[in-house]
């Protein structure tokens, strides 16, 4: 690797090392959540720049596709199903990519699952769904994944949401999963100022997945369809292009689209409550909003 220390300067709010030119030919990424989605576009980024890459998902037919459709574009990878909520399938998945690879150069903690109920009519065992995949599938994958990125000095990366940074109402669980990985991976960086560890926390805005068809309405079940017109958000492509741009620059911070992003996340910190007001009228607004 090109970068021999963890010396440099801050601009816009990100460590900007000096002399950073990460290249990803040859090195191993791991991506959870990888069979559909930004997972799977950021598996097709990182493959057509060189890397092996590694998805892991729950449901083994669709990460299957997954795995047909990127060596039919000619990118080295392999599947490992995983269930991220499980500490043994993260343990698992980390030992199967080093036993394949003899290294691990980044981790994109990248699986995760939604909601959209009021908080006073979801069951409680909705938010604890979402705390073990959201978060702690997060926190299990990191853990076993860190000796091998300390040794390649290599990059965590995260993707949360703007909800890890304002709360939405109809996602109570959501945001408190969102807020805790950002608080987690903030802490893990500052711990790690000193050993060449790269810590990358993205927060896409609306994007175009299918993490809001499968969202957990108050009793659990999947909502099946969205409620958001989804022709009109950044492409999952075009996330993963900037998100993996931002792990070759070594970037703290990712924040992506401008209006429902960076203005929104800056307007919070100064005037909290206009943004609650702001959010509350445009969530309400959505077609069978739990929000009234």
């Amino acid at each position: 690797m090109c970068l021999k220390s963890f010396s440099g300067i801050v601009k816009n709010g990100n460590i900007v090392h000096r002399n950073s030119c990460i290249k990803l030919k040859g090195k191993v990424v791991i991506i959870t959540g990888g069979s559909s989605g930004i997972g799977l576009s950021l598996a097709h980024e990182f493959g057509r720049q060189g890397a092996f890459v590694v998805i892991s998902a729950r449901n083994a037919e669709r990460l299957n596709a997954a795995l047909s459709d990127l060596h039919w574009q000619g990118i080295e990878a392999m599947a490992v199903v995983a269930d991220v909520s499980k500490e043994e399938d993260c343990k698992n998945l980390i030992q199967k990519t080093f036993d394949e690879k003899g290294r691990i150069d980044v981790l994109v903690n990248n699986a995760g699952v939604s909601m959209r109920a009021a908080f006073k009519d979801t069951d409680l065992k909705v938010l604890k769904t979402l705390m073990d995949i959201n978060f702690w599938g997060t926190v299990y994958c990191t853990k076993y994944a860190l000796p091998h990125l300390l040794e390649t000095r290599g990059s965590v990366v995260g993707i949360i949401s703007i909800a890890g940074y304002i709360g939405l109402p109809g996602r109570t669980g959501y945001a408190a999963s969102k807020f805790a990985i950002r608080g987690f991976l903030e802490t893990v960086r500052c711990e790690n100022l000193k050993t060449g560890l790269h810590v990358l926390i993205a927060a896409p805005g609306f994007t175009s997945s299918n993490i809001r068809k499968s969202a957990l309405t108050a009793d659990g079940t999947p909502q099946g369809e969205t409620p958001r017109d989804e022709a009109s958000m950044m492409s999952s492509e075009k996330a993963a292009y900037k998100i993996v741009k931002a792990v070759k620059k070594r970037k703290n911070e990712l924040i992506l689209t401008f209006l429902e992003g960076k203005f929104a996340v800056t307007l919070n910190h100064y005037f909290p409550s206009l943004v609650n007001m702001l959010v509350f009228n445009q969530m309400s607004k959505e077609p069978d909003s739990p929000i009234r």
